[in-house]
C-alpha cells in the first residue's frame, strides 16, 4: 500500500504482486491498494512470488514502459538505506537504548539498521525477531544486503553473518498465523501504550520481545527500544479482526 500510495502521489502506474487470493470484498491493505489505483496480480504460492514479480516487470518492459522493480519489503540496497538514515535520526534525538528490537523478514529494515549502527556509531545492540525466515538465512542475507547498501554510501564495509543478530524462535507457527502470543502483544500495546500493532509483523516481533523480557534475556538496568515498522491496516483484515476482538472481550 505504501508503494501504491507513493505511485499515486507522483502520477505513476503501479502493479502489485501480492500473496493470496483476491477476496470478493477487499479490506485492510488490499482495500487501500485498490483506492490508490494499483493493478493487482495475485499468487497463491509464496515460493512463486519472485518469478511472477520478474515476469510482471518483463511484461511491462515489453509494453514499452519504463518500470522500476521494488522487491518484496523494499529489501534492496537502496531500500535498506532508508533505515540506515533512520538510525542516524534516532541518534540525533539523543535516544540511547541498549537494545533495538524489531520484526525482520525480507531483511531491508534489518540491513539498514545494522549498516546505520556501524556507520553512525550506535553503541547498543540490534536484534531482529524473525517473522518467517530461519536464523541462518537471515544472517547471511542481511549481512550481504548491508554490505551492498554500504557501497551506495561509498563505504567499503564487509558485513559477515556474525555481525547480524536474529532470533527465529517465534515464527514456527508460520507466516501470518495469529497465535495467542501475537494476540496478547496487540492487546497489551493497545491497552497500556495506545499503540496499534499489526497481527503479522509488529505483533509477532513484540510478542517475541515480551517473551524475552519475561525470560530475563535483558538486564533490568538496560533500556529496550521497540522499533515500530507500521502495518496497522492489517488489523482490519477480515481474517484477523474477529480473532483479535474475540481475544480482548
Amino acid at each position: 500500500r505504501q508503494t501504491a500510495a507513493a505511485a499515486a502521489r507522483f502520477g505513476l502506474d503501479c502493479i502489485l504482486v501480492l500473496n493470496g487470493e483476491m477476496p470478493d470484498k477487499p479490506s485492510a491493505n488490499l482495500l487501500l491498494d485498490q483506492l490508490f489505483g494499483a493493478d493487482i496480480v495475485t499468487i497463491t504460492d509464496r515460493n512463486e512470488r519472485d518469478r511472477v514479480l520478474q515476469e510482471t516487470f518483463d511484461s511491462a518492459t515489453a509494453s514499452e514502459k519504463k518500470p522500476y522493480l521494488v522487491p518484496y519489503g523494499g529489501s534492496s540496497p537502496t531500500g535498506a538505506l532508508g533505515y540506515a538514515f533512520a538510525m542516524e535520526e534516532l541518534m540525533n534525538q539523543n535516544v540511547d537504548p541498549d537494545w533495538i528490537i524489531f520484526g525482520t523478514s525480507s531483511g531491508g529494515t534489518h540491513a539498514g539498521l545494522v549498516l546505520g549502527q556501524r556507520v553512525f556509531g550506535f553503541k547498543g545492540k540490534v536484534l531482529g525477531i524473525s517473522i518467517d525466515e530461519p536464523e541462518d538465512w537471515l544472517k547471511t542475507h542481511v549481512s550481504k544486503l548491508a554490505s551492498d547498501a554500504g557501497e551506495k554510501l561509498g563505504e567499503q564495509i564487509n558485513f559477515t553473518p556474525d555481525d547480524v543478530s536474529a532470533n527465529a524462535d517465534y515464527c514456527r507457527a508460520g507466516y501470518g498465523v495469529l497465535t495467542d502470543a501475537e494476540r496478547e502483544a496487540v492487546s497489551l500495546f493497545a491497552k497500556y501504550e495506545g499503540l496499534l500493532l499489526d497481527p503479522v509483523y509488529t505483533g509477532r516481533a513484540a510478542a517475541g520481545m515480551i517473551d524475552l523480557i519475561r525470560k530475563g534475556y535483558f538486564k533490568k538496568e538496560e533500556t529496550v527500544l521497540f522499533w515500530h515498522t507500521g502495518g496497522q491496516p492489517a488489523l482490519f483484515a477480515r481474517k484477523y479482526v474477529n480473532k483479535i476482538t474475540a481475544s480482548s472481550g
